[in-house]
């Protein structure tokens, strides 16, 4: 009697006890798999949330550079004499390089890879900070923090986030831009407190040193889990229909920076969002982030309480930034811009009133406030540059990212140069939440991309 076949759970019929399988997979060769390759069964969890996953830590180890210039103001004027306003332009080098740097970072990543680029880049940081440990004159620290450390960070700016986003994922890139760009806020939370700790209890030269050593614990995570493209690993990439190739590696990558610079800056759209996000800067990292502590310690708040308002900034943020991406996704990025300026404008107003000698409501009501609006205009500025640059936007982003932060340097600058001259803070409050209330106006100036319109043609 003959047996029939039996189907066994994994849907492969057996034979006289002899199972039936497909042969394997074809040798892969070069950098793109061949189709039997790419016909393998699906992992559960696709490799760009690893990715996204090692990024994320990295972001957050790289946060520790960006908690430190606010807590350093006070030590070194009371150690060397330095005046604010020179140690606010040392802030202002590190904050300009850090933009300046982005888009040419962004190039060198497409000739030389991500993961190279990044390793590279903390431990120029690692070194810059280092050094400052031994460091007696202000040059010095105009050398090692503004230099080193600002080439460092630019070349981690947030155009590392779009650049992972822009190859490794299709959907849900919105929320995943929100969740990079929350990694320097969750580092934030976690080194503010402790650096202002270190600081007011051993120094800032240990602080400096922390910074050193957590640029160099992040390197391994980069190194070895971090990867290119899809491509490396035989994939496509998140939500995408089909594989994508690997480009070839862009040669030129100065000069790609600059010929993208050049295409983007014919268009009105490129100069409202680098105005915009150059409003965006002068009120987040050259303003809050530089001068708040220093700000609160004027009005009788310890360092470390005011320290730890700032980290709680950064738990708010990272709730704000996820929501922002998710938003992204579904409402135009135009005026959801609109809305944040216009908020941030407002809060920038009021707290001139709030700084006290002590913790109340109302300051609280602002720090969780200032948090959820803190860098949730990332997402949507990145869905702009995508939406009307294409495959240039994460260059494009750099070179926007590059007027964040000379607002940021500026303000880093004048706001330590107001304080000397002034005696306060209120004025650089003030000016800053008025220059909020102009960004917002800017955005709605933005234009959508028109859509193309297929033509049908008609016989006859």
């Amino acid at each position: 009697m003959a047996l029939r076949p039996l189907v066994v759970p994994d849907g492969c019929p057996e034979t006289d006890g002899v199972t039936q399988t497909s042969p394997p997979p074809a040798p892969v060769t070069g950098d793109t798999p061949s189709p039997q390759a790419l016909r393998r069964p699906r992992l559960r969890v696709h490799r760009a949330w690893t990715v996204a996953v090692v990024t994320f830590v990295t972001l957050v180890g790289s946060a520790a550079f960006a908690s430190l210039p606010g807590l350093l103001i006070d030590p070194l004027h009371t150690e060397f004499g330095w005046s604010r306003g020179m140690i606010g332009f040392a802030v202002s080098v590190n904050l300009a390089l850090y933009g300046l740097t982005a888009p040419f970072a962004a190039a060198l990543m497409d000739r030389f890879g991500i993961r190279k680029v990044v390793a590279c880049a903390l431990v120029t940081i690692a070194v810059g900070s280092g050094l400052t440990v031994w460091m007696t004159q202000s040059w010095q620290l105009v050398l090692c923090w503004g230099l080193l450390v600002g080439l460092g960070s630019g070349s981690m700016a947030l155009a590392f986030a779009a650049t992972v986003t822009n190859r490794w994922f299709v959907a849900r890139r919105g929320l995943v831009t929100g969740i990079l760009t929350a990694g320097g806020a969750a580092g934030q939370l976690v080194f503010l407190p402790l650096l202002s700790w270190i600081t007011e209890h051993h120094g800032w030269r240990p602080a400096a040193a922390t910074v050193s050593l957590a640029a160099v614990a992040v390197v391994p995570f980069v190194w070895f889990l971090l990867r290119d493209h899809p491509a490396d690993v035989g994939l496509a990439p998140y939500g995408a229909p089909e594989f994508v190739p690997k480009p070839p590696p862009a040669t030129g990558a100065a000069l790609r920076a600059l010929g993208v610079l050049r295409d983007a800056s014919r268009t009105g759209t490129f100069w409202l969002l680098a105005g915009t996000f150059a409003i965006c800067g002068a009120s987040t990292n050259g303003l809050v982030k530089t001068h708040f502590v220093p700000a609160a310690h004027d009005h009788g708040l310890p360092v470390t309480t005011a320290a730890s308002l700032l980290a709680v900034i950064g738990v708010f943020d990272i709730a704000g930034t996820v929501a922002s991406g998710w938003f992204t996704d579904r409402i135009s990025p135009r005026r959801l811009l609109a809305i944040y300026y216009g908020l941030r404008g407002l809060s920038l107003m009021f707290l001139p009133m709030l700084l006290a000698d002590t913790i109340h409501p109302p300051m609280v009501l602002f720090i969780v406030f200032y948090g959820l609006d803190w860098v949730a205009t990332v997402p949507p500025t990145i869905a702009l540059c995508r939406e009307h640059y294409g495959e240039s936007s994460a260059i494009v982003f750099g070179w926007v990212l590059a007027s964040h932060q000379i607002g940021a340097a500026l303000v880093a600058y004048l706001g330590g140069v107001a304080r000397d001259s002034l005696g306060s803070y209120d004025v650089v409050w003030y000016t800053s939440g008025a220059l909020c209330g102009i960004a917002a106006l800017m955005s709605l100036v933005i234009r959508r991309r028109p859509v193309a319109v297929p033509v049908i043609a008609v016989a006859g």
